[in-house]
């Protein structure tokens, strides 16, 4: 059993003229983040409205280019997905806040590539697409890319090897449908986008909990094909993209609760090892072929050529119960032991013998005499007050 571990959760912050330094600000040590939002005037002189928030993290990522975000988030998952963990990449976050930039980076520039490799792109571009007001290519569905990686030794021929898999999971968006000004068929997917990622969220408290023993995983389609990724035994790890402006700040702090919520749940890492049967046939095969020679190498070394250890035919195994009988009769000193098959057989045919032993005595006796069940009560009573027995059961 692998040691459970948290979830990684980083947060990246998309580039933006209009960054609110008021409102939002990051920790030295650049793995926390602090939010203040001012008060709303409108709800008058007594306001309780909470105005400060502050996100413990894994990793701020602000300014960072690609190769820093690659480096930060998906090396280490990469790496021992090499060695057979299993592993996660999320991405989640408000629409247009660069979510599928993160995943897939820009298609026409290799610089500016994402982590997802380029080989998948073909799949990338299946995915439907529609235009609003947040992000002109925002993405109408979650995609999850699955790499599966098989290892094999080059060296040695073991027939035991190891699998692993990478998911990469773009989210669709999260959105305010007032500011997405999204109608129509697009306003529908937005609803089904939203309740699907309620449903994952509703998940994740629930991993987030201890004391909850239901994990609601069938709520929809998006949970039940996380549910290996989330809380199972794979390395998990969140990027949660979100604006800097001020205009976003409640859509941003919606997604920092997500990710302080996910950074809640716990995963059991494991390596998956498999065996190749046809492998091992072979390999079992090869060890039986050299057995055998070594075993006629020590029978020629010790004059024991006239030994094989073929499967028994008929005539041999009858040999060996005559052989068993004349020992039982004491007509025979000792059975010649030759190999182990032959040993085996030797007891198989005394159990034989005296199982025909037992019946044919059994028979015997039922010939010349009337058996009584010692258990048969009534039938003793009845031959103690003939007086053919005593009281002990002896014949009188």
């Amino acid at each position: 059993m692998g040691t459970r571990k948290k979830v990684h959760a980083f947060v990246r912050v998309k580039p933006t003229d209009d960054f609110a330094h008021e409102m939002i600000r990051y920790g030295d040590d650049k793995r926390s983040i602090d939010i203040h939002l001012k008060k709303d005037i409108r709800r008058g002189v007594v306001n309780n409205q909470q105005t400060d928030w502050s996100f413990k993290l894994d990793r701020v990522l602000h300014d960072a280019s690609q190769d820093l975000v690659y480096e930060t988030v998906a090396k280490d998952v990469v790496s021992q997905a090499l060695d057979g963990y299993n592993g996660t990449i999320m991405c989640y976050g408000q629409t247009g806040a660069g979510k599928t930039y993160t995943m897939t980076g820009a298609t026409e520039s290799y610089k500016h590539r994402g982590i997802l490799p380029r080989a998948l792109q073909q799949g990338e571009t299946n995915r439907i697409i529609a235009s609003h007001t947040m992000n002109k290519n925002s993405s109408r569905s979650h995609c999850i890319f699955t790499i599966y990686l098989e290892a094999h030794s080059r060296t040695l021929s073991e027939e035991k090897y190891i699998t692993s898999k990478i998911n990469l999971v773009d989210l669709a968006g999260s959105e305010r449908l007032g500011k997405s000004g999204s109608e129509g068929r697009v306003l529908k997917e937005a609803t089904y986008i939203n309740k699907s990622l309620s449903f994952l969220e509703q998940a994740i408290i629930a991993l987030g909990d201890q004391k909850r023993d239901h994990i609601p995983f069938r709520q929809c389609k998006l949970t039940h094909a996380l549910k290996d990724s989330l809380g199972g035994n794979c390395n998990m790890v969140l990027v949660t993209n979100i604006y800097g402006e001020a205009a976003q700040l409640e859509e941003t702090l919606s997604s920092l609760r997500f990710a302080s919520r996910m950074k809640l749940v716990t995963t059991e890492p494991a390596i998956n090892e498999k065996y190749d049967a046809e492998r091992m046939v072979k390999n079992l095969e090869k060890e039986l072929a050299l057995l055998k020679q070594e075993l006629a190498i020590h029978d020629n070394l010790t004059n024991r050529t006239f030994v094989t250890y073929d499967p028994m035919d008929e005539i041999q195994i009858a040999e060996i119960n005559s052989q068993v009988r004349r020992y039982l009769e004491g007509t025979l000193d000792e059975i010649d032991i030759i190999n182990l098959r032959q040993i085996k057989e030797v007891f198989n045919q005394f159990r034989v013998v005296l199982s025909q032993q037992e019946q044919e005595v059994e028979s015997t006796l039922r010939r010349k005499y009337t058996l009584i069940d010692r258990n048969d009560f009534a039938a003793i009573s009845a031959v103690q007050k003939a007086g053919l027995v005593d009281v002990d059961g002896h014949l009188v």
